[in-house]
């Protein structure tokens, strides 16, 4: 089976803490998903709730995402601890039969 790690990409989870406002959470929680999809890997992002010290209110939103893009958990806009269990078998599977990793080239940002 074929490993992430021969292609130096060493990641099965992205883990994305953030404090987006309330007024876009949608793109919060499409954006999670995308990142999921194109990155064949599965995404936990954490979200802040309440208002800042500015008012500006959080609906936290923070969700388990999986490599297709589907929501394996996700909290509310109360703090919550949130436990989800993410398994590599299907994942690799998921990869073996659609490499799209194979598409990715190494590249450095240079002065």
């Amino acid at each position: 089976m074929f490993s992430r790690r021969r292609a130096g990409l060493e990641y099965d989870l992205l883990v994305y803490v953030a404090n987006w406002p309330a007024a876009r959470a949608d793109a919060w929680r499409q954006l999670l998903r995308a990142r999921a999809i194109e990155n064949q890997a599965y995404v936990v992002g954490v979200n802040r709730v309440g208002a800042d010290g500015h008012g500006v209110a959080h609906a936290g939103d923070s969700a388990a995402i999986d490599f297709l893009g589907r929501t394996l958990a996700q909290a509310g806009d109360a703090p919550a601890t949130v436990n989800v269990e993410l398994e590599r078998a299907p994942l690799e599977a998921y990869r073996e039969k659609f490499p799209a990793h194979l598409d990715a080239d190494r590249f450095t940002l240079e002065p």
